[in-house]
């Protein structure tokens, strides 16, 4: 990933200081280790992920055409259902009861149609919620929206670090303390996932950018929401995480390559989502990590933009 244009207005960004810290976790998911410490640069960080209104202004002046939104190539999905083969978008739908948490297909659909424009499908609007996080993201299309304000995506460790707001080691982004006093520091579920919601400030799915506390460096959704894009390709665990695409790698335009990603590209998210629960997921943490696939889009992956300082 190449370094923002100069230039660019910080004024709306937080600035977060370099410095050292630990990443990674033994205590959860075994991808999320080993515990190794990590030093990086000041970065200013945009201090929310970007909205639906900001992206709708990018698709206005680019005519950018996002991943869910392109024809598929049925040469990619060998015995993939044609009928299914239309431009879309994966949606999560709440169950009506329990269902086995083996099994992700209870709760997420593939529903022609959804993108960002369309966030629940056919029906639904972002004018709805312009200050939602935008959804649907693949990692081009969130690459294509930094490159445009002459910014770009944090790496995994830039990322982990930032989110730890100058905490060090701890389980969650605040402490190690979930819901310290009982206090609710992140759009996250509630309640038994996926058929019953108990949030108390209501949100079912997405929640509006700065709506919860920011953390110790002054950034809002680190953690729950939507998972975040990184510039980092995915790696089984953490020891040789947080590095860029190197000019080398054939598959990442983003960082110096010109052949087009293949489907098989993981890129790793940080963060979690409203998704996210004890029960199935508790990945609302700074180490967490998932491999996502370039192009696997859903209604609760989006991401934020840096600029190196």
């Amino acid at each position: 990933m190449t370094d923002a244009r100069p230039g660019v207005d910080t004024s709306t960004m937080v600035r977060v200081p370099g410095g050292t810290t630990l990443v990674g976790s033994t205590r959860f998911y075994p991808e999320e280790g080993p515990v190794r410490e990590v030093t990086v640069s000041d970065v200013w960080f945009d201090p929310t992920p970007v909205t639906n209104a900001e992206f709708a202004r990018f698709v206005a002046d680019t005519g950018h055409v996002t991943v869910p939104e392109q024809e598929l190539d049925a040469a990619a999905f060998p015995g993939a259902d044609p009928e299914l083969l239309v431009p879309g978008s994966q949606v999560f739908t709440q169950t009506s009861g329990p269902v086995p948490l083996s099994d992700w297909t209870q709760w997420w659909r593939w529903q022609p149609g959804a993108q960002w424009r369309a966030p629940q499908g056919p029906g639904s609007t972002w004018e709805d919620i312009p200050d939602h996080p935008v959804v649907h993201m693949g990692w081009q299309d969130a690459t294509a929206y930094a490159r445009w304000v002459g910014k770009g995506l944090p790496t995994e460790s830039e990322w982990e670090y930032a989110a730890r707001g100058g905490l060090r080691g701890t389980d969650f982004a605040w402490g190690d303390d979930a819901a310290p006093d009982g206090a609710v520091l992140a759009n996250t579920w509630r309640g038994p996932f996926p058929w019953r919601s108990e949030d108390p400030d209501g949100f079912s799915r997405t929640s509006p950018v700065g709506y919860y506390p920011v953390n110790g460096y002054g950034l809002h959704d680190m953690i729950g929401n939507v998972w975040e894009w990184t510039a980092s390709p995915w790696t089984p665990n953490h020891a040789d995480s947080g590095v860029p695409a190197p000019t080398s790698r054939p598959s990442a335009p983003c960082c110096g390559g010109s052949a087009p990603l293949r489907e098989a590209d993981q890129m790793v998210t940080k963060g979690g989502s409203h998704l996210c629960s004890p029960d199935y997921c508790l990945r609302y943490r700074p180490a967490a990590r998932q491999g996502h696939g370039v192009n696997d889009t859903t209604s609760h992956v989006g991401f934020r933009c840096v600029l190196r300082a």
